[in-house]
């Protein structure tokens, strides 16, 4: 008869003694397709047709951002950090922001899948190239109370326990509400986070690896880096599920 069950697939050690009772869990929840809720064959796996539409960014890019650049030599800068350099180190962005990838985090924001930041953790956990420890990008407290979590946190935590790096999840605090950014010229996205942010203790050195979900303009992650820095920090690099290539 023990042959006839099936596998535990959620990887729940305690289960694993009891494998109908997983059974039963799986068949009455049964893992979802983190882009759009269909039955999947194992927790964090996408659908086929998900799946393909994810556009994943490899390959050369600025030298200072990392934006996707086609066809250029190595050392090659793009023209918004020739105009304006960073203040981060970097941007390591799973993919391009696309239908499939906002519908993973508005699922994880507002419909509370919160297992899509494991889902989000896991695949960016690849990005980790390097010692330091990991920051999520904070919430402003009324914000926090609001949706009773910080979807940056959620997924800190997942890449945490993928890379092996430290948390820290209170060292960055957002001590005012700033106005939403949607549809804000660059200039004035980064007059709205200016000042946001500080630190709750000063940071020895090293990298910090800078968790959010999406990354737009870069006004929040250059807004959070200088901060970073000034508390001591020496790299700060951006690490996010996906990045916006194109503003509409």
């Amino acid at each position: 008869m023990a042959g006839l069950v099936p596998t535990c697939r959620r990887g729940n050690k305690a289960l694993v003694k009891f494998p109908v009772l997983q059974w039963l869990i799986d068949f009455a929840l049964p893992p979802r397709c983190p882009g759009c809720g269909a039955i999947v064959a194992a927790d964090h796996r996408f659908c086929t047709p998900c799946w393909a539409s994810l556009d994943f960014l490899t390959g050369d890019g600025c030298t200072l951002c990392n934006a996707p650049l086609n066809a250029v030599a190595a050392g090659t800068i793009c023209a918004p950090c020739l105009e304006q350099p960073p203040r981060h180190d970097g941007v390591r962005a799973a993919v391009s922001y696309g239908p499939v990838a906002r519908d993973v985090v508005l699922r994880l924001k507002y419909s509370r899948k919160t297992g899509n930041a494991g889902t989000i953790g896991k695949l960016i956990a690849r990005s980790i190239d390097g010692d330091g420890m990991i920051v999520p990008v904070p919430l402003h407290r009324w914000r926090l109370w609001g949706r009773g979590f910080n979807q940056a946190a959620l997924i800190a935590a997942s890449l945490s326990k993928a890379s092996g790096l430290p948390v820290a999840t209170g060292l960055l605090h957002r001590k005012r509400a700033t106005q939403s950014m949607r549809g804000l010229s660059s200039r004035k996205r980064a007059d709205a986070v200016r000042g946001a942010f500080r630190t709750t203790a000063r940071i020895g050195g090293g990298t910090v690896w800078l968790v959010d979900d999406v990354y737009t303009s870069g006004a929040t992650a250059n807004a959070c880096a200088a901060t970073l820095k000034r508390a001591g920090a020496d790299r700060v690099v951006v690490v996010t599920w996906a990045r916006v290539l194109r503003e509409d």
